[in-house]
């Protein structure tokens, strides 16, 4: 049976990177919020706030571990899977990462084990320095990395001699034309994201009645950013969508389902594409809509995919549901954050059943909302590597047979899920037992015996029992 190497090699891609990214989207957020309880506790020495930091803290243990292990492969996969690629890159990707390492890598080394093991045995000072300096690196390592991807959109600051990238201009290279947006958008998801499994843990314990004065406190702080930044996310992901109408219209006539370049386009909210007669089937749409968003004119011209050949085109389905499937979780993120500010009043949003069971169904929607975006982000590129420069096919290891993508695609899937089973299980556990009591804070606080693995920092060993008190 033939195989082909290009298309394994893509589904493994896209299986490992998309299994990786849920948890640096996460870690950004919720390593921010970490900072941020430290500085309020360092302010007010409030235990409340010192009791939420080490929670929080426990679960971004667990998830950063997650995060590293399934990150890991990612970069092996561009020599063994990607050759050509690497080969024609190297020049730009290959510095870029190495600046993620020396600037991000080397501050989060440095003071991760501080912000994990420090509570108790640093003064308090420097023990939020590490957390707000843990918190920066991971800004940085996105900025590099999106930097990276960014490029491979909107190719900016190189030429291409002997198929070979040469920088010409590191400014113009790094900072390319989709950049800005792209990192203003995931900075924005990695807050809501963050926001959303704070707020929906929250109200998973206020509903069992624990630790009310602390989770009060913690949904509170998580609805007020959500109500700022659902709505700014909208305006941010509007403006990420005009720098792509004007770099890659193609990826947008595929979010639209347009086929046709015209006029007042609707603003479809159902549609079958069909790519090979080059049309939709069953259209429900909004006339003139699409039209209005992209250009602001309710008569503006929007691209259609007829305009590139066929083999140029994108998976339409798959970029036009993705796409759906990210706006419709936005607009119930936003929907949920203003009821939010509706119940506020008499704080009816501690009281709420169905409000606060709805936050909790709510924790895994920002991750599916990731996700989507990144695939209409990386599927809608297709079939470029380098946007319109170099290809999958051109970039695929021309060595590379189909048996050995299927097998490393197997085992990568194999790996990941035992990986992530024990990483949801351990962290389910972390969860259920929920914050120490204030005396077993204080134990805490001043423990001074020295751990034994990382994972030690959630205080919660694999084989230890569910306090039933707490679950």
């Amino acid at each position: 049976m033939e195989l082909d190497p290009l298309m394994l090699s893509r589904i493994q891609f896209a299986f490992v990177i998309c299994f990786h990214t849920i948890f640096p989207v996460f870690t950004i957020g919720l390593a921010s919020y970490i900072a941020l309880l430290q500085a309020l506790f360092f302010k007010t020495q409030n235990p409340a706030w010192d009791r939420l930091a080490l929670f929080w803290t426990k679960v971004f243990a667990v998830v950063f571990g997650m995060g590293v292990v399934s990150g890991i492969v990612m970069s092996f996969q561009f020599g063994t899977n990607w050759s050509n690629f690497s080969l024609a890159t190297s020049n730009f990707i290959g510095p870029l990462l190495s600046y993620e390492v020396v600037t991000a890598f080397f501050l989060e080394a440095a003071f991760l084990g501080i912000l994990l093991f420090g509570r108790g045995k640093v003064p308090q000072g420097i023990h939020l320095m590490a957390a707000a300096l843990v918190a920066l690196g991971t800004f940085i390592s996105a900025f590099w990395i999106l930097a990276a991807n960014s490029w491979m959109h909107t190719p900016a600051g190189v030429e291409l001699i002997d198929n070979r990238f040469h920088v010409i201009s590191w400014f113009d290279a790094i900072f390319n034309p989709s950049f800005p947006h792209r990192f203003a958008h995931m900075a924005v998801a990695s807050f809501i994201t963050g926001g959303f499994v704070v707020a929906g843990v929250s109200a998973w314990f206020l509903l069992r009645g624990r630790d009310p004065e602390a989770n009060r406190r913690a949904l509170s702080m998580c609805l007020w950013l959500l109500l700022f930044l659902t709505p700014l996310q909208a305006y941010v992901g509007d403006s990420h969508g005009l720098n792509t109408l004007k770099y890659q219209p193609t990826k947008v006539a595929a979010m639209e389902g347009n086929w046709e370049t015209s006029t007042s386009v609707p603003l479809l909210l159902f549609a079958l594409p069909d790519q090979e007669a080059q049309r939709n089937l069953y259209e429900i749409g909004i006339p003139n809509v699409a039209s209005i968003i992209l250009t602001h004119s309710m008569h503006g011209e929007v691209p259609g995919l007829t305009a590139v050949p066929p083999e140029d085109q994108p998976p339409v389905a798959i970029v036009f549901w993705a796409f759906r499937v990210m706006v419709g979780i936005a607009l119930i993120m936003i929907a949920v954050s203003f009821v939010g500010l509706f119940l506020r009043r008499n704080q009816r949003i501690y009281e709420s059943q169905l409000f606060l069971k709805t936050l909790v169904g709510m924790i895994s929607l920002p991750f599916i909302a990731v996700l989507a975006g990144w695939i209409v982000t990386e599927v809608g590129r297709s079939p470029w590597l380098v946007y319109n420069i170099m290809s999958h096919a051109e970039g695929v290891t021309p060595s590379l047979t189909g048996w050995m993508a299927l097998f490393t695609l197997i085992g990568y899937v194999l790996v990941y899920a035992v990986v992530f089973y024990a990483g949801i299980y351990y962290l389910t556990r972390v969860v259920r037992n929920g914050m120490l009591p204030e005396q077993e804070q204080a134990h805490v606080n001043g423990d001074a015996n020295r751990p034994k693995r990382p994972l030690s920092a959630a205080h919660t060993p694999f084989d230890d029992d569910i306090d039933p008190a707490r679950s």
